[in-house]
This record gives structure tokens, sequence and C-alpha cells, in this order.
């Protein structure tokens, strides 16, 4: 049978804080055991010693050669006296039959007789020679009654220190459960900031990053939600349009009027087409600035890539396209987008500027800035309609081209995302429109 490991951070918590707790307490309690031992050894080798030097005054011969104290010879005494004279004469005996050695080593020793083992301590007086000894199995059961005595605290108190434990680190994840609650008891969608307040330092900064991708994903809402009323709002024209020009081409009865249907038709279909075109493109660069973190982008390559790009339709219309001063400055930025902006600058260009005119870009160093400027020699626009033209599907009134309105909107939401500003004006030098993009250099 396989065990499942828990990825519970609370469990894991007190699993690792209980069993270090255990593994802590046991380890006191076998240390203060050996201490305690080890003190109370101490302690009966001191009152050995002590016992000795008491009876140091010295004992009554009488001339006796041995004498036996009055206790039974099969009881078992803790403590064992015996005292000899300067002549090896034994003077006193506190139990009989002792079996204890006749000759005495100076200091402490261990020695075993009556199958026990004794701790024996020895001296010599000036007169005699004082032997004292104690069984260690009596000694060994007091000592481990003093021992257990002193892990009894540590008995007592782990058990608490674990019911803390489990405690505090409850009430420690509690703000993580309070926003698991609030995340769990929210609609689809509600994607409002969760609170951070009373949150811990630790858990502070993933609520934070959780609020700022509710920020992104409601934007991408907001931007997916306006692009699909603004697709559908400007979508029912030229499909209304398309619809009576077919019936227009249906109705017509000569060859004349057909051709002036057909020719109306294939117009309302390059429109319909380009407002797509252009809405996919809207759409793309949405996704992409969402899901793409910016990066070094080099303006003079992406300006070379537009500038193919366009050249196609500009040869179509005898249009002189040219790339003017360039520098080699990079900017903070998404590569498809910015080639998204000045394509729809060039192609705007190309489309309003007459036949044998003329369409310029160049890109400039300007202090911690790079000026982005595109130029044509074509009618421009005029000052009333120079703001309203970066609005979507807005066209200037009267123009002949067709259009979506969508191409300097795009251009605008691309600057916008990029930190750039935006301003239209007539060129000087040419006399038709002049853009000018002006990006934060970084290098």
């Amino acid at each position: 049978m396989r065990l499942q490991t828990t990825h519970s951070l609370r469990n894991r918590l007190l699993w690792v804080l209980l069993v270090a707790i255990m593994l802590t307490a046991a380890a006191q309690a076998l240390i203060s055991y050996r201490t305690a031992r080890s003190e109370a050894d101490d302690i009966f080798d001191y009152h050995m010693q002590q016992m000795a030097l008491a009876l140091r005054s010295g004992l009554p011969t009488n001339g006796a050669t041995s004498v036996d104290g009055d206790a039974n010879a099969d009881e078992n005494f803790d403590f064992v006296i015996q005292v000899w004279t300067a002549d090896g004469l034994s003077v006193f005996q506190s139990a009989a039959r002792a079996e204890l050695p006749q000759r005495a080593i100076l200091g402490f020793s261990n020695v075993a007789a009556r199958g026990t083992t004794y701790r024996v301590f020895s001296m010599q007086s000036r007169s005699q020679v004082i032997q004292v000894a104690q069984d260690m199995a009596a000694r060994r059961e007091m000592a481990s009654r003093l021992a257990l005595r002193s892990m009894l605290p540590i008995a007592v108190m782990a058990p608490l220190l674990m019911l803390v434990v489990w405690w505090a680190v409850g009430l420690s994840l509690r703000p993580v459960s309070r926003v698991r609650r609030q995340v769990a008891q929210r609609q689809a969608d509600d994607l409002s900031d969760v609170s951070e307040l009373g949150l811990p330092d630790e858990i502070r900064p993933l609520v934070h990053e959780l609020n700022l991708l509710f920020a992104r994903v409601h934007r991408a809402f907001d931007a997916q939600t306006n692009f699909v009323a603004d697709a559908a709002h400007e979508l029912r024209s030229p499909l209304a349009a398309l619809k009576l020009q077919v019936q227009g081409l249906q109705r017509a009865t000569d060859d004349a009027t057909r051709e002036v249907a057909v020719g109306r038709l294939v117009t309302g279909i390059d429109r319909a087409t380009r407002l797509v075109e252009q809405l996919l493109v809207l759409a793309r660069h949405q996704a992409n600035t969402l899901e793409t973190k910016p990066q070094p982008v080099s303006l003079a390559e992406m300006a070379r890539l537009a500038i193919a790009d366009a050249t196609p339709a500009a040869q179509a219309h005898q249009i002189d396209l040219g790339l003017g001063r360039t520098v080699e400055d990079r900017i903070a930025g998404h590569p498809d987008a910015l080639r998204i902006l000045m394509r729809n600058l060039l192609d705007n260009a190309v489309k309003y500027t007459p036949t044998g005119g003329r369409v310029d870009l160049e890109i400039q160093r300007e202090a911690n800035m790079l000026r982005l400027v595109v130029e044509d020699s074509g009618p421009g626009i005029a000052d009333a309609d120079l703001e309203r033209v970066l609005d979507r599907f807005y066209r200037v009134a009267g123009t002949q081209t067709t259009g979506s309105g969508l191409g300097l909107a795009i251009v605008k939401s691309i600057a916008d995302l990029h930190h750039a500003s935006l301003q239209l004006d007539r060129s000087p030098r040419m006399g038709g429109l002049r853009v000018e993009v002006k990006f934060p250099a970084i290098g």
C-alpha cells in the first residue's frame, strides 16, 4: 500500500514541530536522567566519605582480634562498615560475614561480594583503617528514583508545549483560511481586491500578487468586452451595406448597371475585409500585451521590417517610401506591437498620399527619448479632426479612400502601452501629416 504525502502547510508544520518537541523532550529526559544518576552517585560517595571521617577518632580495641556487629547474618545492609587497627586487627564490622576484602585499598573502589557489587571507600587514620561499603544495587535504585523525579516536569511540560504549538499554528494560519474563504465565496465575475488587512508579512505579498492578477484579468475582460461591442457595432454597417449592394446587383437590368453594382460590392467587400483585418490586429495586440513582458527592442530594426511590409503598397501607388536617419538605441517594449504601430502609420501615410508622393520614416535621439517620426506629402488632417482621428472607428468626413477608422486608434493604444507620447501635426517639410511618437530610451 502506497502512503500519500500531505501537502497541507498546517499539517506539515504541526508534524515537524510536534516531532521536534518529542525528540527534544526525549533527549532532555535522557540527559536529565543521566545527570541525576551521576549527581546521586557523587552525593552517595560524599556520604560514605563523611561517614568514614566521622569514625576516624577511633574505636576501643580491648585486645580483641575481631568484633562482629549485632546484625543477623542473613540481613542485607545498604552500608557495611569495617575498622582495623594499624596492626591489621579487626575491631569492628557492622554486618556479619560481609565477605568484603580484609585488605583495604585506600580511596574509592568497586568490589564484588555476596552476589552483588559494593562501592567501597577506605581511609587510614593515625591508629586505625576505616572501610565503608555500599551495595550498588541499593544505590542504583535510589539514584533511579531521584532521576525519575527529575524527569517528571519534562513529562508534564512536553504535552502542554505540544498543545500550545497546536494552538499557535492554527492561529497563525487563520489569515490563510480567511483569504481562502473570501476567494471561494466570490462570484465568477467578481475580480475586486482581496483584503490585505491583518495579513502576516509572509502572506501579504502573495495576496498582493493575487490582487494584481485580478486587476490584469479585469483589464483583459474589459478589453474583450469593449472589443466585442465595437466589432459588433462596426460590422453591422458594412454587412448591411453589402446586403443592399447584393440586392442592387440582383435588380440590375443591363450590363452598365450591373458593372456599377459589382464595383460597389467589391468596394464594400474591401472595406469589410479591411475592417476585419484591423479588428484582428487589435485583438492580437491586446492578447500579446497582456501575456508578454517588455523586452529590449531596437526601433531601427522594427522600422526596417515595417518599411519592407509597406513597400509593395507604396510601389503600387508610385510613392517614394524612404527610411531616413535612424539610431540603433533600444527601448523596453513588445516587438510585435511596435511593428504593428509602424506598419499602421506607414499604411495610413501611403493610403492618403497621392500618386507620386513621398513618405519618410525617421528615428532620432533626443536626450533620454527616442523619437519616431512619419511624414507624408498627402493632404494632412484638419486641426479640428486631429484629436478625434485617434478614436476607434472615426473617419474624417469626405475621405474617399476605404478604411475602418482603427489604424490610428491602434497606434495610440500601442503608444500608451509603451508609456510613449503621440502627437499629430502638419508636416512643415512635406505639407502632409506628421506623426511623432516619443519612447523612453534604455540605452
